[in-house]
């Protein structure tokens, strides 16, 4: 069942990465209505470029372009895949996994563009799923779960949406673009989604126990999609703030981070992992995260801003 979850996983990191990629396209590249008819008085580009939020009129053009469409369908896909590997295996299996997305972003972006992979960019894929097939193998001998009780998972919720609040409160009060506002949303969508991974294992394992129309499977499944509609409509907000590496990186890094704190927390997940294996837990984790980062860096849209703003300080100059 492990095996057969750490697959499904697999299919579903590839889903999010294609998804990733075509809808942060569509965000970036839809005309702004009032461009588009001149109305509003909004003439300017740098107007439209300093608004803070998407406007209703603008995220509706976006949602109805076919490529838009076509990321939405495989998050879809993704999401469900994801889904079903949860109720074969512990969260600390089976999160870790979506962090593969990265690399696969950032290659897939680099063959649309037609550019040849920086050693930046294969160092870092390379260290991503070398620290991420670490932490899934020491996970798998280890992990235990247990059913929470109500209380905790409604204690628990309330928590992580209230951190979820406060990023997306602190990414959408600041005006116009930047990585500190992509940053803060995209945590926002993070944090919601790791939360939804908590309540859809939780879930599973209530269900097992006391069946499917339970109080607490019926309110995890309530909370999930709360949780998931918050992060569907963050996600948009964060891809046209900033680069689509920060807004990939953070879902596909704090997501796992949130998944696992809550699994140990509320299922009990790790209880019986020896303090050598946390170590080397630890490590692969580490090792991850650096490999992320390491992309962020070396991501060709990251090296073009770098570039373009260094070209400008030196107009200035």
């Amino acid at each position: 069942m492990t095996i057969l979850a750490i697959g499904l996983t697999l299919v579903g990191a590839v889903c999010f990465a294609v998804a990733s990629v075509l809808q942060h396209h569509a965000v970036t590249t839809t005309e702004h209505p009032d461009v588009l008819d001149g109305t509003r008085g909004a003439t300017r580009p740098g107007e439209l470029a300093g608004r803070r939020n998407l406007s209703t009129r603008h995220l509706l053009a976006i949602v109805r372009r076919r490529r838009w469409l076509q990321g939405a369908g495989l998050a879809g896909i993704g999401s469900l895949v994801n889904g079903f590997a949860l109720l074969l295996a512990p969260l600390r299996v089976v999160q870790p996994v979506g962090v593969l997305a990265v690399p696969l972003a950032v290659l897939l972006s680099a063959a649309r563009a037609r550019r040849r992979p920086s050693r930046g960019v294969l160092l870092g894929a390379a260290l991503t799923v070398g620290g991420v097939v670490v932490f899934v193998v020491a996970s798998a001998g280890s992990a235990t779960t247990h059913t929470p009780t109500a209380a905790a998972t409604v204690v628990a919720g309330l928590v992580v949406m209230g951190l979820v609040a406060v990023l997306a409160v602190a990414g959408l009060s600041r005006s116009g673009q930047g990585p500190l506002r992509c940053l803060a949303l995209a945590s926002a969508v993070a944090v919601a989604y790791g939360l939804l991974s908590a309540l859809v294992r939780v879930a599973a394992q209530a269900a097992a126990d006391t069946g499917i129309l339970s109080p607490l499977v019926l309110g995890c499944a309530a909370g999930a999609l709360v949780a998931f509609a918050v992060g569907a409509w963050l996600v948009q907000h964060a891809y046209h703030a900033g680069a689509p590496e920060i807004v990939i990186a953070c879902l596909t890094v704090v997501d796992p981070i949130v998944a696992v704190l809550l699994g140990a927390v509320l299922l009990g997940e790790g209880s019986s992992t020896p303090v050598t294996a946390w170590v080397i837990l630890g490590a692969a984790a580490l090792t991850a995260t650096v490999g992320v980062l390491t992309l962020a860096h070396h991501h060709p849209d990251a090296v073009a801003a770098r570039a373009e703003r260094e070209d400008t300080l030196a107009v200035g100059a």
